[in-house]
């Protein structure tokens, strides 16, 4: 699943391949994936012109001349940039460009390509329940986001209404360089603690940024993210050593979802 280091790239990518650019047609082969019926899909973008490309969580956002085009690629997919005579073999969604390029957009599983009101981005309620990137969050914010929660940190960071961006793919290596123990509560956390994780959140982040997002996602120009599995510290590395002490990597059972941790830089007791 594409998470925010991933969508950073693409929008980045996207406002310098696309912006500017005026969509000539729309097609859609998979409907069930839009929040409106095909004929309005088109109607919404066909003749605008792209203006600039965001981001908000796990979703693309492209402000057009008529509408916000809103991408979310689920569980994985594709953004690709290619000729309009040249398309992958999958696609479900296609934004076609005068000069005759394509935006061919593909999901593994599941997928959204929304419409929102131009002068309105807030009615797409979807995206508007988020809370801030979670790489633009300051330090001041982060501890006004975590004051009065008492849940366990690693669920808090995986809330996308609280912070949006993180998931499963880059929270065992955030909290590995934070040595938090992701059952740790928030109200356990020093102020050092908060610190440590504010910075682990961006590090590893920037990271995976740095590197054009994960190796199995596909940059808008078919090429894969650099960074690997070798490039993980603690995470889905069961068995392997610890890469500051040596320690075994554990893997356990955190609620609905396992963790992979180094017992000795992460004790859950402090």
């Amino acid at each position: 699943m594409p998470e925010l280091p991933e969508i950073t790239c693409r929008a980045r990518e996207m406002s310098e391949a696309v912006v500017g650019r005026r969509i000539v047609g729309a097609k859609v082969r998979q409907p069930k994936c839009l929040n409106v019926s095909v004929d309005d899909f088109n109607a919404g973008l066909v003749g605008a012109q792209i203006r600039g490309v965001t981001h908000h969580g796990k979703w693309l956002i492209s402000e057009t001349s008529q509408a916000y085009f809103l991408l979310n690629l689920g569980m994985g997919g594709e953004v690709l940039l290619v000729r309009q005579d040249g398309l992958p073999e999958t696609w479900r969604v296609r934004l076609d460009f005068e000069d005759g390029d394509a935006l061919a957009i593909n999901f593994w599983w599941f997928g959204y390509a929304h419409t929102a009101p131009h002068d309105d981005l807030a009615q797409h309620t979807m995206s508007a329940v988020l809370g801030p990137n979670a790489f633009d969050i300051d330090l001041d914010t982060f501890r006004e986001l975590l004051a009065g929660r008492r849940g366990r940190i690693k669920s808090l960071l995986l809330d996308q209404k609280r912070i949006a961006g993180i998931g499963n793919a880059y929270i065992h290596d955030i909290l590995f360089r934070a040595k938090l123990h992701p059952l740790r509560t928030v109200p356990t956390l020093s102020d050092d603690d908060v610190c440590a994780l504010h910075e682990a959140i961006r590090a590893e982040l920037t990271r995976s940024i740095d590197k054009g997002g994960a190796s199995y996602e596909l940059s808008l120009h078919g090429k894969p993210g650099g960074f690997t599995a070798e490039d993980l510290l603690v995470g889905y590395r069961e068995g392997k050593p610890c890469p500051q002490c040596g320690t075994p990597i554990e893997k356990l059972k955190t609620g609905s979802t396992s963790s992979f941790i180094c017992p000795h830089c992460q004790p859950l007791d402090t």
